[in-house]
């Protein structure tokens, strides 16, 4: 970290000798200062943009310029006659004031050169050939180079802190705003202006009496020619892997047509080389731009996700197939009317390798208690060999109808099923080998209603209404060796061997044939949804400064919850409970071994109230809704219901220092509710050696969450700040209580009062020296849990703090490079045991655009993690080199390599709730491809 801090400072006091800074000032003809006037200097050589600055609120610009130069400067400001001035330049610094007077002649300005960043009102305009050196290839690499924007590890978009809620192109919905899709598919080469739209709003009418200070959405503005005419690209490739028999292949049409009419977008894949254009996570959490009405009224109601959560990552799987077919489009037959929609079909084929080892964590509520090392389970080394499989579809279609200023009427219907299964086998040094099959075929459909009418200048009236149907039926199959002869001979505690016994309690508890030599057990389930969300506002603006909203709004929900455990009594039997005859155990004897038949009806009927007022710099937003609750569980032929009324309160205040310099408060306390799962009395299987049942008393819980959040955007001195704060109390939250059987574990939920709390502070720093950017990202976090284990009360106290510094150029003609180090150190208090994680990683990335033809990237980054006992690294190295005749060439061709140093398994080292335990994933193999990419 020091080295890179150091190389920061002697970057910038190198660049800082090269340079003549001219500064000064610019006002009006009596003497005000002009804020965001732009002042350009142009080198008279070479006929480049040399420097740039805008103006700050004292109308005080500065200009970095080369010695002994010569240089065209230009002033521009709306509305002003635009000043041109030549400057000769020394050694010394040059002060210059300009003064600008009135020009009726608009027509008459003409702007020689394009400003590289410009602010219009809340909307911040990047033009981005000035950010372009020749080795983009899409949109996100021109992104990451923006001031101010930031590509998270998630590949979405953050604008100053902000993450972007939505991405249009020329206007157009692109996916619904999907921003990964945006920045790993758009071609750089047809991106004109990056405009990003601050305090966005979707509906115009609700514009000044909405909140809108943290809703960011960008607007990419295509080049001339790109519109009435297909554009994109097309790659096809095809390598060699390790193994003889195996032959890579890559196929990627990304076409896009623009009209001012319509557009139509089509992204497609076909690959087996571990770069998907989506992963199924990325479908899977692809939310179509769905927002529920209820977001800001204080109630949060899970409805559970039942799917498969063991999806894995392509970057950690041993093999990956994908297919995408992708296609999206817009259509306005009427300057009223805007239809829009999209479809998505993804398949994806893994198989996973990865070693486990676990030492489970002793827990004690007393220190001077002694260790009861029966209740320890013994340490496990796991082993896992997975394939998994999945098929996605989800399609969209949307109408939005604005016959006149004072009427907006939008409709969304979006449906989407899967095909998901997941096959592992998994041999543990416990419990032995078992086979396991998961899968599941969910479906769902969610429609949105709303209606905005602006019945005058001060009355505004918004209806928003939201439906959801769903269903999901997960199937979970486990085959698991026994020993007859040895059921009831106890638990052997010797880690070294395997333990035939050790599924013994659970087998009885479940009550299992356990005459057999094995177990097989299947388990169906199935979850029904069915949701209403909806919400009346009515806006009454008072006077230019201040307005007053009410709300009324409901939340009804059913959930209707079916499982059942049996066991297979052949082992040939099909793991599919619909092949004929299979010979099955039901496990009947006890109706809560395994089986739930639960209907659980959640209403929630609130009215709220918010006023808004500012005064000078200030801003405040007081509120408080309140609710009245229903619950209601029927099971086992009994009901538990629950009704009450709940205050809650909000509040946020915001001081604008600037236009672009602002800080902001909010509270708010929140109920939390639970889904029906959690509900249901009888055993459910998680996995093999994990089982839970619920608790139909439980109970909301209750939330106070706080934060404080500061953003600085200087163009004046190119510097961007952003900084939040945030802390979370967590009331009576449903917890689990987990018990152990060797390493087979039971949980249940109940209602605890002990709080949690989480504290989190983020900050970053970033700032431009010319050519020459640096950022220094800051994390903290502490959250303090409560567990409970072996009927035991425990605190675990977890603090990480990371720090991330950074440098990069972005030279036009020379070659890039970026420096970056990340720092962390976790401090994890869990039980009778501490631990302490400390990484360090740093990483370098070099790309040149040379001779107007060859392209070259690489990435390097290199990964220690040291827990104390030992330390593990993980290296990650790719690297592509790509030839085109110019840049307007059609034709393109590249050859990639990806894991050059053949790394066969990244290591980690974790921290669970009841163990620590290091994982080994094996992950693709080098690969080296040869790809042609034709551009249209």
């Amino acid at each position: 970290m020091k080295k890179i801090l150091t190389l920061l400072a002697i970057i910038v006091v190198l660049s800082s000798y090269s340079q003549v800074k001219m500064s000064g000032v610019v006002k009006d003809s009596i003497g005000q200062p002009l804020e965001l006037a732009n002042v350009i200097a142009i080198n008279q050589e070479s006929k480049a943009l040399e420097s740039y600055g805008i103006t700050d609120a004292k109308g005080e610009y500065k200009l970095a310029l080369g010695k002994n130069g010569k240089y065209k400067v230009q002033v521009t400001y709306i509305g002003m006659k635009t000043i041109d001035l030549i400057v000769d330049t020394k050694e010394a610094d040059i002060k210059k004031d300009f003064i600008m007077a009135l020009d009726n002649a608009l027509d008459a300005i003409e702007l020689t050169y394009e400003m590289p960043v410009t602010i219009k009102g809340d909307t911040i305009v990047y033009n981005a050939d000035s950010f372009k050196n020749g080795s983009e290839r899409k949109l996100g690499d021109v992104l990451e180079k923006l001031p101010g924007v930031e590509i998270n590890d998630q590949g979405q978009i953050e604008v100053e802190g902000n993450r972007v809620q939505k991405i249009t192109v020329n206007g157009k919905d692109f996916f619904d705003g999907d921003s990964k899709l945006a920045t790993q598919n758009i071609p750089s080469n047809a991106v004109d202006k990056i405009e990003v739209l601050r305090n966005f709003s979707e509906v115009g009418q609700l514009r000044s009496v909405q909140n809108n200070q943290n809703n960011v959405a960008i607007n990419i503005k295509l080049k001339e020619g790109k519109e009435n005419f297909w554009f994109g690209d097309i790659t096809a490739g095809v390598g060699t892997a390790p193994a003889p028999n195996d032959q890579l292949y890559l196929v990627q049409p990304k076409l896009f047509y623009y009209s001012p009419k319509y557009s139509v977008n089509v992204i497609g894949d076909i690959n087996n080389i571990g770069e998907p254009a989506l992963s199924n996570r990325d479908v899977r959490n692809f939310g179509g731009g769905f927002r529920s009405p209820s977001r800001d009224s204080g109630t949060n109601l899970n409805l559970g996700n039942n799917g498969l959560q063991g999806l894995t990552n392509s970057q950690n799987a041993l093999t990956v197939e994908s297919k995408l077919l992708a296609t999206n489009f817009s259509y306005s037959p009427n300057k009223s009317l805007d239809l829009s929609g999209f479809l998505i079909y993804n398949t994806t084929r893994l198989s996973t390798k990865e070693i486990n080892f676990l030492e489970y964590i002793q827990v004690e509520d007393d220190p001077n208690t002694s260790i009861d090392e029966s209740n320890i389970p013994p340490n496990e080394r796991t082993e896992n060999d997975g394939r998994e499989a999945s098929d996605q579809f989800l399609a969209k279609l949307s109408a939005s109808y604005k016959p006149n200023v004072n009427n907006q009427l939008d409709y969304d219907v979006l449906t989407r099923t899967s095909r998901d299964e997941e096959r592992q086998i998994e041999n543990s040094s416990i419990i032995g080998t078992t086979s396991q099959v998961e899968d599941q075929t969910p479906f769902s459909i969610n429609q949105n209603l709303n209606y905005y009418y602006t019945l005058n200048e001060n009355n505004i009236f918004a209806l928003e209404a939201q439906h959801l149907l769903s269903r999901e039926n997960p199937f979970y199959n486990a085959i698991l060796n026994n020993d007859p002869t040895n059921n009831d001979n106890g638990i052997d505690d010797d880690p070294n061997t395997i333990d035939e016994d050790a599924y013994d309690e659970t087998a009885e508890q479940l009550g299992l044939d356990r005459s057999l030599d094995f177990y097989n057990i299947g388990q169906t389930e199935l979850v029904k949804s069915n949701q209403l969300d909806a919400k009346l506002d009515y806006y009454n603006i008072l006077n230019a400064k201040s307005n007053i909203s009410f709300t009324f709004g409901t939340i009804l929900s059913r959930q209707d919850y079916d499982s059942n455990i049996f066991q297979f009594l052949d082992l040939n039997d099909s793991s599919n409970t619909q092949d004929a005859n299979p010979t099955i155990n039901d496990l009947d004897g006890n109706p809560l071994n395994g089986f739930n038949d639960t209907q659980y009806n959640f209403s929630d009927i609130y009215v709220g109230t918010r006023y808004n007022v500012r005064t000078g710099k200030f801003t405040f937003r007081p509120g408080v809704s309140v609710h009245a609750y229903g619950n209601q569980n029927m099971q086992f032929g009994a009901t538990t219901e629950e009704n009450f009324f709940r205050i809650l309160p909000e509040f946020e205040a915001r001081v604008q220092f600037k236009k672009s310099e602002s800080l902001q408060f909010n509270y708010r306390m929140s109920n939390q509710f639970t889904d029906v799962t959690n509900l249901a009395r009888g055993l459910v299987l998680n996995n093999f050696d994990n089982l839970s049942f619920g608790n139909a008393n439980l109970q909301n819980g209750l939330s106070h969450n706080l934060s404080l959040f500061y953003r600085s955007f200087n163009l004046f001195n190119n510097t961007n700040v952003i900084g939040r704060v945030s802390y979370t109390k967590n009331i009576d939250q449903i917890r689990s209580l987990t018990n152990f059987e060797n390493v087979i574990t039971t949980s249940t939920f109940f209602n605890s009062q002990f709080a949690d709390e989480n504290f989190t502070a983020f900050g970053r720093w970033q700032k431009r020296w010319g050519k020459i950017q640096g950022a220094i990202t800051t994390n903290f976090n502490y959250s303090l849990r409560n567990q409970f284990i072996q009927g035991r009360q425990s605190e675990n106290e977890s603090f990480t703090q990371s720090y991330r510094p950074e440098i990069r150029t972005n030279f036009r003609e020379a070659p890039n490079v970026r420096l970056r180090y990340q720092y962390s150190v976790t401090d994890n208090n869990q039980g009778t045991r501490s631990t302490k994680f400390i990484v360090n990683e740093p990483s370098v990335r070099f790309d040149a655009y040379i001779w107007d033809s060859l392209t070259f990237v690489t990435d390097y980054s290199y990964r220690s993690q040291d827990n104390g006992t030992e330390t593990i690294s993980n290296q990650v190295w790719d690297a592509r080199i790509g030839y085109r005749k110019n840049r307007d060439a059609k034709w393109e061709y590249e050859i990639r390599a990806s894991n050059i140093l053949d790394i066969d398994s990244n290591v980690t080292n974790n921290v669970g709730n009841f163990s620590a335990f290091t994982s080994e994933t094996f992950i693709q193999p080098r690969f080296i491809t040869f790809r042609a990419v034709y551009t249209l």
